[in-house]
């Protein structure tokens, strides 16, 4: 009468290559197709406990939307070790300075579970800064995000 529960084994996963073009596209809404992306959520075959999300190259990440201030009044802080070692700054200076690309990995580092499965998804993201990206061989899907969903681009 009901179809059987599969539980999907690390050997049986196929993992897809996607290629995301995030010029004009908001942030955080990036971020969550992503991350359900990386877990694999997307599949009919999810399992919890195993790796069986795509792989996802992420090109023109300076050039990514932050929506209202927040350019401006977003803040990022890290610990330098030291007593009073917190270090802060803002969005605008990260996506102006020599790393934008870290600003589209840190807001889908924390859209992930924390821990050993979590840290082996993240792996599966790659994000450039440019238009190029060395994965060519693997045949990577286009995928097109602004037309999901009216929101998800904005136009600078």
């Amino acid at each position: 009468m009901f179809g059987k529960t599969v539980s999907a084994k690390a050997a049986d996963v196929e993992k897809k290559w996607v290629v995301i073009d995030a010029n004009g596209l908001v942030v955080g809404r990036l971020a969550t197709l992503i991350a359900l992306r990386l877990r694999g959520k997307h599949k009919p075959s999810f399992t919890p406990h195993v790796d069986d999300g795509d792989n996802i190259i992420v090109v023109n990440a300076e050039k990514v939307v932050l929506t209202g201030r927040k350019r401006d009044q977003k803040v990022y802080y890290h610990y330098t070790g030291y007593q009073g070692g917190i270090k802060e700054r803002t969005a605008k200076f990260i996506l102006e300075g020599r790393f934008p690309e870290r600003v589209v990995e840190k807001a889908v580092e924390r859209m992930l579970p924390r821990g050993p499965l979590g840290r082996r998804q993240l792996g599966n993201l790659r994000v450039y800064k440019g238009s190029e990206h060395p994965h060519a061989a693997q045949n990577p899907v286009a995928l097109d995000v602004a037309s999901l969903n009216r929101k998800n681009a904005r136009l600078a």
